[in-house]
């Protein structure tokens, strides 16, 4: 009787396992102190990347946020059509999104979103859309 209800309750948590292995596993951790931005997945570090976060007289929020919605060719509606490629959005029009004005990487220097290297946009935008914009946690901290 027992070997039964060991086995059933293996089979039950192995039915299970993969459906809770993917449950936000992919989380991106920007520090604005440091003005950066972690990339995780499972638990294990996979990249690395210098951002720019809100300038004076802006600010990029605090808090954790699920991705919402995903635009690879996005133009900002509220400051003058600027690009925005390959933005994940997290809360409201704040966004993690490729930047051109690369020598500001590094330092505040946005509206208050989070701007990446192009490449390195492209490679977030293209692992958030894979993984599940559900399962991709935007954790902001100071």
């Amino acid at each position: 009787m027992r070997a039964a209800l060991l086995a059933a309750t293996a089979a039950v948590c192995s039915f299970f396992l993969p459906l809770t292995a993917n449950a936000a596993n992919l989380v991106a951790k920007i520090d604005l102190s440091s003005q950066t931005m972690t990339v995780t997945q499972n638990g294990i570090v996979k990249h690395r990347w210098t951002v720019s976060t809100a300038r004076k007289g802006y600010r990029t929020p605090i808090g954790a946020w699920t991705a919402k919605w995903a635009s690879k060719h996005h133009r900002s509606r509220k400051y003058d059509n600027a690009p925005m490629p390959f933005a994940i959005f997290f809360h409201g029009g704040y966004a993690v999104h490729a930047t051109y004005d690369l020598k500001r990487l590094g330092r505040p220097a946005s509206h208050g979103c989070i701007r990446l290297h192009p490449e390195n946009a492209a490679t977030f935008f293209s692992l958030a859309n894979r993984n599940g914009l559900g399962n991709t946690r935007i954790v902001i901290t100071n």
